[in-house]
């Protein structure tokens, strides 16, 4: 279906032909045609020859056209999806926490969210897309609006959201923190520079580093860091940055090996405001000391562990820890069906190696594991002119710590719960992919500090609201029926119209109906 809209390019107005048609690869697409402007004394629209012929304009008056067309312009316009994502910003709290803390922008801010979450193109797009839906009280998006708007959000009330937000869903609230890199084109972002990158990609880059909370799931707190430094460097600058933000009072943050160093363990003593669970790189030596003692004895009905999968085994004990001896929970946990596993993929590897060096085969991409693996003598003696013998050492010194976990924890006592808490934070690395995967971080289209933080934050808006419709989607097992591209499609056939100005919604379909009712929103009713 077609619709007229209008896009505003400084002090001009241009008018479009907006066509929307599903693309198999790229999903819900909208084709744009030129059609004219808006004259600036007059305030007719003034439309281009071809148009006019292509509408078969010349059996009427020029006038008349140009009532019928602009009567018709935005009467037409899509209501599913936009009240299906300001539903859910309403239910979740989210537009009451955007509307206290950035009372200048939030309803723009919301805007640009909900296209994000909704299209997924470029902000050039939002315009278009925001004008054609229902619902949304701005005037004008266009990229400029849009440039400007990423331009004018203060760190203030950045701060002052993220503060806001935590206390609306800090209830019985672990926090899962982990941090991903985004590259950039751009060299003018002072924070994008050379480093460990995450994507493997030779490009600078800047890093983020996020807090979600682990039974709601959403996202709680974001910050960004220069592209060079590592995991390790940013806890402690996080940990600061964020009890400055949202105050101070209890909370729990559960991390993953990336994290680990003794100098962080030791911080997060010092620290009476928070708790933490954290796993134990097998680097170092505490975590090795820990499998010895547990090896012999770890494997009985008594340790029984439940997972989603096959049951594992899990001690506690109460450890003294550093100089000052002071006390952490350990939990030792091993997984007999992971080391089995291992152990055979590693003995095929290695055999394969073997196999291959025997027959004289030159790979370059097996020499590192060769090398690692085996002793190649050349002998006159033996067939093929080599020996080769498996370093046995080796192959076992890498399956020491095959199927073992070692956390560490400053509160929690019960290794069941705490491999339960700890499993959950998947959803750091969930919503990462969601990220730059879904919603348009794989690469940064900014070119300044200031926009590059207020993009950043803006899709933090949108991960939130993609992630409420993920977490619905699987608490309530709605994959079964649909995707969540399926999902905005349905939704996005419904439609309003408003003739002679009364609004009238078109009926709903049963499949709306079901969406609506799954996400327990209210039906819409005729406006």
């Amino acid at each position: 279906m077609s619709c007229i809209t209008r896009q505003h390019v400084g002090k001009y107005i241009y008018l479009y032909e907006s066509t929307s048609y599903w693309d198999k690869e790229k999903g819900s697409r909208n084709k744009k045609v030129a059609i004219g402007h808006i004259d600036l004394e007059s305030g007719k629209a003034v439309y281009k020859p071809e148009y006019l012929t292509r509408t078969n304009a010349d059996n009427r008056s020029h006038e008349i056209l140009q009532q019928e067309l602009m009567e018709a312009l935005n009467s037409i316009k899509d209501f599913g999806v936009s009240y299906f994502l300001l539903s859910i910003a309403t239910k979740i709290g989210l537009s009451k926490v955007l509307k206290q803390s950035i009372s200048r922008h939030w309803q723009k801010i919301l805007t640009l969210a909900c296209y994000l979450v909704a299209y997924d193109k470029a902000a050039m797009y939002c315009d278009d897309w925001s004008s054609s839906n229902d619902g949304f009280d701005t005037d004008d998006m266009s990229s400029q609006r849009v440039s400007e708007l990423l331009a004018s959000i203060s760190f203030k009330e950045r701060q002052d959201f993220y503060r806001d937000w935590y206390n609306h869903i800090r209830e019985q609230e672990c926090l899962a923190l982990d941090i991903t890199s985004v590259s950039s084109y751009s060299q003018q972002i002072m924070d994008c520079e050379w480093g460990y990158n995450r994507d493997h990609e030779d490009l600078p880059q800047i890093n983020i580093c996020m807090l979600l909370g682990e039974s709601s799931r959403l996202p709680v707190y974001q910050t960004e860091y220069s592209g060079s430094l590592r995991d390790l460097s940013t806890l402690e600058s996080t940990i600061a940055e964020f009890t400055a933000t949202i105050g101070a009072f209890d909370y729990s943050l559960v991390m993953d090996k990336g994290f680990y160093k003794e100098k962080n363990v030791n911080m997060l003593l010092e620290r009476k405001d928070c708790k933490f669970l954290l796993p134990v790189s097998f680097t170092s030596k505490f975590a090795l000391r820990q499998i010895e003692s547990e090896s012999k004895d770890i494997d009985q009905l008594d340790h029984v562990i439940h997972t989603t999968g096959m049951p594992i085994r899990g001690v506690c004990k109460l450890r003294s820890w550093g100089k000052d001896g002071k006390k952490l929970y350990t939990h030792v946990y091993y997984d007999p069906e992971k080391a089995l596993k291992d152990r055979n993929e590693l003995y095929e590897i290695v055999t394969r190696l073997q196999e291959l060096v025997m027959q004289s085969l030159d790979k370059k991409e097996d020499a590192p594991a060769i090398k690692k693996y085996l002793i190649v003598r050349k002998s006159e003696t033996a067939s093929g002119g080599l020996t080769v013998n498996i370093r046995n050492d080796i192959v076992e010194k890498t399956l020491k710590t095959s199927g073992w976990l070692v956390l560490l924890s400053n509160h929690i006592s019960d290794s069941q719960e705490a491999l339960d808490i700890y499993r959950t934070k998947d959803v750091v690395e969930k919503g990462f992919w969601k990220y730059k995967n879904n919603l348009g971080l794989d690469r940064l289209h900014v070119h300044t500090d200031e926009r590059v933080q207020n993009k950043i934050f803006v899709s933090f808006i949108a991960l939130i609201i993609e992630s409420h419709i993920h977490n619905i989607m699987d608490k309530k097992v709605l994959y079964n029926r649909w995707t969540f591209d399926r999902l905005l499609i349905v939704l996005a056939k419904l439609k309003v119209f408003t003739v002679n100005g009364t609004r009238i919604l078109r009926p709903l379909t049963k499949e709306q109906r079901n969406i609506f009712e799954a996400f327990d929103i209210e039906l819409p009713s005729t406006c």
